[in-house]
Order: structure tokens, then sequence, then C-alpha cells
């Protein structure tokens, strides 16, 4: 009796857990799915990036976005704070990033939400504009 008793104990223990390893297994499952559309939803975008205090952007050959300002955008302005000789410089960056509607009124249409940042260079100082004072001759 004691043996029948055991067993039909260690087979419905077997029973419970196969259960939780489909739904664990399912679960994994899906956060891979997850994963996937939001990285088909990311676009590789190279361009010029600016970053003030309340807002960022980033230009490129054919457009120009806001950014959104997260932990992301934080971590690209202290790598490119080193190239920057004063606030208003534009640094070269390539990021992966999702474009969507800007969910406020003012700004531009769409804004980028930066998820990865893939590059940041050093600007090409040939393209610079300077400006000389000259002393006006008497």
């Amino acid at each position: 009796m004691k043996k029948i008793l055991v067993t039909l104990m260690v087979f419905s223990a077997v029973l419970t857990a196969c259960k939780n390893e489909t739904k664990t297994a399912e679960a994994q499952k899906e956060a891979k799915s997850a994963i996937a559309n939001e990285k088909e939803k990311t676009q590789i975008l190279k361009g010029e990036f600016l970053y003030m205090a309340d807002a960022a952007v980033l230009k490129g050959d054919d457009f120009i976005y806001g950014v959104v300002l997260d932990s992301m955008v934080m971590k690209l302005s202290k790598k490119i704070a080193p190239f920057k000789k004063d606030d208003y410089d534009m640094v070269p960056v390539i990021v992966r990033g999702i474009i969507k509607p800007n969910p406020e009124e003012e700004g531009w249409d769409e804004v980028l939400e930066i998820k990865e940042i893939l590059n940041v260079s050093k600007p090409d100082e040939t393209n610079l504009i300077k400006l000389e004072a000259k002393q006006p001759e008497k």
C-alpha cells in the first residue's frame, strides 16, 4: 500500500513539473518573439547629434528628428562630450532606434527613441565655418 501511495506522489510530482516547463518554454518563446519584433522596428541612422539640457536632435542628410530624452540620450551625451568645443557643436553618430510619432504638440512630427549607440566619431573640422573678427581700418 505504501509503495502505491509513494508511486502516485512521485507520478503527480512529475506531471506538475512537466506543466511548469511547458509554461516556462512558452514564456521564453514569447519573450524572444517580442525582442525580434522590436529589432525589426528599429532602424540604423547616421547623422549629427546635438544635445542640450532640454532638447536633443539628430540631423541626417535627408531627415531631422527630435530625440526622446531618456537614459540612452544621457549615455550618448557623455560619449560626445569630449568632441564638443561648445554647447552647439554637432557630433557625428550612428545609432539604432525607433522612429515614432511625437506625443507632444510642440516640436517635430516624429521623434527618435535611441535603443543602441553604435558609433561616435570626431567632427570633421574641414566643414566647419569659422568667423574671424577683423579690426576696422583707420
